[in-house]
């Protein structure tokens, strides 16, 4: 045992319903991991644990919960390693550790390591609960913007350009020409005949496709202003 038990603070459980999430509750020490889990499922989330590191491994690989809550300091792989490789697993599973009052060190090594928040122990379960909402709200404010961005992608990929005559197979093979280029691209043509609609299916198609892509009116900044919005003062 890397510690003495310490079992969570009590409060009331809240009203049954749909679970919040799915939680993978990690700690040696057995009176603190039911206690914890009892809580945690009171409180509406669904709630598996595992006695060490390599257990916890296990599970994840098979059923990846939505969050691992886990000990900082166990016998084997600790905390701290065990968010190194449940991220090298899944990079959208979020870690939230658990660390001695002290042992500010293991903290801010899990901070460093991708943990989205950390605890002391004794755990306060209202402090707890109220960072696995956030992280829960952040998970799926995350999934909702990866799901509009690959919608915004496939309606712009340049295979949604229609058309199957010569200039426009032409203009397909360009955008695949140009694309992987970090050359700058000028793109000509009339009031709505698609430029805007080019110019993102050229970004879709490069390597910096995840990243953002900036439209900017230049008309309608003023001459002097232009540089400036550009380029910065």
């Amino acid at each position: 045992m890397s510690h003495s038990a310490q079992t969570p603070s009590a409060r009331p459980p809240s009203d049954p319903g749909t679970p919040r999430g799915r939680l993978l509750v990690v700690d040696d020490e057995a009176t603190a991991r039911r206690a914890l889990a009892t809580l945690l499922t009171e409180d509406g989330y669904t709630v598996e644990t595992a006695a060490s590191g390599d257990e916890a491994l296990e599970r994840i690989a098979t059923n990846p919960p939505d969050i691992v809550v886990t000990d900082v300091r166990m016998p084997g792989i600790d905390g701290v390693e065990l968010l190194t490789r449940t991220k090298a697993l899944d990079p959208n599973i979020a870690v939230v550790v658990m660390t001695a009052f002290g042992t500010v060190g293991d903290a801010v090594r899990a901070m460093r390591g991708g943990a989205e928040h950390y605890v002391t122990k004794p755990v306060d379960l209202d402090e707890l609960s109220l960072v696995l909402e956030r992280v829960m709200q952040a998970r799926a404010l995350r999934a909702e913007t990866n799901l509009l961005r690959a919608r915004v992608r496939n309606e712009h990929r340049f295979e949604n350009l229609l058309g199957t005559s010569a200039p426009m197979q032409s203009l397909v093979k360009t955008i695949l020409q140009v694309a992987p280029s970090r050359a700058t691209v000028l793109i000509t043509g009339e009031s709505g005949t698609g430029k805007e609609r080019v110019a993102q299916a050229i970004h879709e198609a490069s390597p910096r496709k995840d990243g953002p892509f900036v439209k900017l009116h230049c008309a309608a900044l003023a001459e002097t202003l232009l540089e400036s919005e550009l380029f910065g003062h």
